[in-house]
């Protein structure tokens, strides 16, 4: 098990104390961090930028929307950090949902899935740099020949040489078919809302993905990258109802009426009166009272909240339940400290993280982020940093 530290997108400002984090994060042993975009901050900037001061600790995204630019583009930045970073870029990649896709970016949502497929094979071109690049799908047609085209567009190599052909594309998925074709087409999968308990059907979904012809992993050497608050307290009842309101806000407020694709998660899990009731009071403004709707069972579910001993084993449970990556939020840099502390195994020592492939605990990204923040605008960093910047913001 590895651990990830998730800075999310920006609120009205840049945060003032995210380099101190980083730093703070490579020499206490976490292997990665992951910045994240919503309709704001952009998720590259900050990685070359912070990662600048970084020797070790993997810069990843976690998500960049796959309608913020073309895959070409995209390609482009993943390519530019991987070469300044000296090789530890990872490119981690989600659809987003309707209301950015179409109200932000001012493209059609429609067949997610599809334009997730095209636009990773046309990356995966770029990246190997083998001929020039080529696609005959109609999502992301290279060269364009659609209307007002001119005629003149040739397929291209990129200029610059990419450092490594095989650079690591995670997949943010939520439901059944997102991820399997993540297990087929990617290296990682960024998972949200996870629980253990459906370890074994996530597994189903997966495995039908490594299955497939041509994919290019298997369980062994694929990544499970988790986003979920791990919480290191003596009173876990009140750390349990500091979260309900992020989780109320995804399971009631977030998307379409429609089309949630957060709601969609926890009605799979079993909680599909719950989903109803906090979708009908938060419809109906009473995000308070949805807030008390959730019980504390789905919220310990997909958290992990305890004492030192508890956290410990919980960990351990995750692990076996597949999980490669914790990728929690820390407030300050005493926070990333403490965490090694927490749960390094005996040494107390939190480099030894790293190499011996342990974890560290930490506040969850959604509690950490509601720390730095205040008020309405910190409760929206938090969601922002507890959801959309792990990969939840994809296409059932």
């Amino acid at each position: 098990m590895r651990l990830g530290l998730q800075l999310g997108y920006w609120g009205a400002g840049p945060p003032d104390d995210t380099l101190e984090l980083v730093t703070e994060a490579e020499r206490a042993g976490f292997d990665a961090v992951f910045a994240a975009e919503s309709w704001g901050s952009d998720a590259f900037t900050p990685l070359a930028w912070w990662g600048s001061h970084t020797e070790r600790i993997r810069l990843g995204t976690s998500v960049a929307q796959l309608s913020a630019r073309s895959p070409a583009a995209c390609a482009m930045h993943a390519l530019t950090l991987d070469h300044l970073s000296g090789g530890r870029a990872i490119l981690g990649l989600g659809v987003s949902g309707p209301q950015v896709v179409e109200g932000w970016y001012g493209q059609p949502f429609g067949k997610p899935l599809a334009r997730t497929r095209e636009y990773v094979s046309i990356i995966r071109q770029v990246l190997a740099r083998q001929a020039p690049v080529r696609n005959d799908g109609p999502h992301y047609p290279l060269p364009y020949t659609g209307p007002g085209a001119l005629g003149l567009g040739r397929p291209l190599k990129p200029i610059t040489h990419p450092l490594r052909a095989d650079l690591p594309i995670w997949l943010g998925a939520e439901g059944p078919a997102n991820i399997a074709q993540t297990a087929e087409i990617a290296d990682g999968w960024l998972a949200i809302y996870y629980t253990p308990r459906l370890a074994g059907l996530y597994r189903e979904y997966l495995e039908e993905g490594f299955a497939r012809p041509g994919a290019r992993r298997g369980a062994a050497d694929f990544e499970i990258a988790v986003s979920v608050p791990v919480v290191v307290t003596e009173d876990p009842a009140a750390e349990l109802a500091r979260l309900k309101p992020t989780y109320a806000l995804y399971l009631g407020g977030m998307g379409a009426p429609t089309m949630n694709f957060h709601a969609d998660v926890f009605t799979r899990m079993g909680y599909g009166e719950v989903v109803a009731e906090v979708t009908r009071l938060f419809g109906a403004g009473r995000k308070e009272e949805a807030a008390r709707a959730v019980p504390d069972e789905l919220v310990a579910e997909v958290t992990i909240v305890g004492d030192r001993e508890r956290v410990r084993a919980e960990i351990g449970r995750w692990a076996a339940a597949g999980v490669t990556m914790l990728v929690v939020g820390c407030r300050d840099a005493a926070a990333v400290r403490a965490v090694g502390e927490a749960v390094v195994d005996g040494a107390g020592e939190a480099a030894a993280v790293h190499e011996a492939g342990g974890v560290v605990a930490a506040r969850g990204v959604g509690e950490a982020a509601a720390v730095r923040g205040a008020g309405e605008a910190g409760a929206v960093r938090a969601v922002g940093a507890a959801v959309v910047s792990s990969g939840n913001e994809v296409a059932g």
